[in-house]
């Protein structure tokens, strides 16, 4: 009689591995998050401490035999590392444990590919994992390595499979940029357009699952897709933002919702999303969202930090905004719900909301519409107060 449970679809084994950096996830708990957005179950989580990767098996042949029996234990079809691996690594790996072994960036990669809406979006998308495909194609798959080539064949003489499927992937790597400089291009004009218009444009930025959506909804009564939920927005969504002051004057502004950031976000991922994460580095001010609910939102901060540095963004004038108030435990709450924040040496402006029930809102605009104005050229300031 066979004791070996049956394997069960999507059924996912957790390991990450400490180097000893300070933002080691212990209780793997975003990489389990990320695991449940992709339509993944896990069942089990695996921990260990290392100097350094295993060149081989990225754990070493003994944590290696320990994941493969929690594995056949619990009926495992997945092992999903939190760092990336080599594709030396993964594809030993697979032949070591005898299931599909998948890291961090595939991941982030297939919940991109699932949420893209927009022609844009998915056009990013397929980009980052054809140029992450890429990279796999020497080392992974045995089969590519049969000979296609010879009399009447495709390919010409000698020409293996792996060389034709690189071709297409580079072909296809080529044809996806070439559409997506046309959505660049695209964007480009309708940000000249805004320009001219003398457009005060805001992005929403900040780590995913801060509320950005929520945020932005609230704000401009829109039906922009949000949840709880990693990466729950992809495709940039722009409206227009009337902020009016006690005084009677208002300006319209750009508010834009952008892709949410995260710890390890593939660099792949932030080339594919130049076109859309450039609304932030245009933005005349930046909404930097933050999850004040979220002990680890300090570093948080800092990898929304690196990622706006990546994409050229780092010297637009920001604005914080700590939300979810709501769900903050009332020994953690602030005294006041204004004051100024400490961000590489310099004072930021910080104002802690809940987009859920709308408490701190009302100054938020408030600020907003003094930054705005500010900013409007005298003449057009008058022509507004006439109107």
């Amino acid at each position: 009689m066979n004791d070996t449970p049956q394997k069960t679809a999507g059924a996912t084994i957790l390991v990450g591995v400490d180097f000893g950096l300070p933002h080691f996830d212990g209780e793997l708990e975003e990489l389990g998050l990320l695991a449940e957005t992709a339509g993944l179950k896990p069942v089990a989580r695996v921990t260990c401490k290392r100097k350094a990767p295993d060149a081989a098996l990225f754990v070493g042949s003994g944590k290696a035999d320990e994941i493969k029996e929690l594995a056949l234990m619990h009926g495992a079809t997945e092992i999903l590392f939190d760092q990336s691996l080599s594709p030396a690594q993964q594809r030993n790996l697979e032949r070591h444990m005898g299931v599909a072994v998948n890291d961090r960036t595939l991941l982030i990669l297939e919940i991109f590919a699932q949420r893209a809406r927009s022609h844009e979006g998915k056009l990013q998308v397929e980009l980052a994992k054809l140029q992450y495909l890429s990279t796999r194609l020497v080392r992974r798959w045995s089969h590519l390595e049969r000979q296609s080539g010879g009399i009447g064949m495709r390919g010409g003489p000698g020409e293996t499979q792996i060389e034709l499927d690189r071709r297409m992937i580079n072909d296809s790597i080529k044809r996806t940029k070439e559409r997506l400089d046309k959505v660049k291009k695209q964007r480009s004009t309708q940000r000249r357009q805004r320009n001219r218009r003398d457009a005060f444009t805001i992005s929403l930025v900040g780590y995913t699952n801060a509320g950005k959506s929520t945020l932005f909804n609230a704000l401009v009564k829109a039906r922009a897709y949000a949840a709880d939920q990693l990466f729950a927005t992809l495709d940039t969504t722009t409206r227009q933002l009337y902020l009016g002051n006690a005084d009677g004057t208002g300006r319209s502004v750009s508010l834009s919702d952008t892709v949410g950031f995260i710890r390890d976000l593939p660099h792949g991922l932030i080339d594919a999303f130049q076109a859309t994460l450039q609304e932030a580095s245009d933005a005349t001010l930046l909404m930097h969202v933050v999850d004040a609910s979220n002990p680890n939102y300090p570093e948080q901060m800092d990898e929304v930090r690196k990622v706006l540095a990546e994409i050229g963004a780092a010297g637009v004038p920001q604005v914080l905004v700590f939300n979810k108030l709501d769900a903050m435990s009332p020994e953690t709450r602030p005294m006041q719900l204004q004051d100024h924040y400490t961000v590489d040496g310099q004072s930021v402006p910080r104002f802690f909301v809940s987009a859920q029930t709308g408490e701190g809102l009302a100054a938020l605009r408030e600020f907003l519409a003094q930054e705005a104005l500010a900013t409007m050229p005298e003449d057009h300031a008058n022509t507004q107060e006439l109107e």
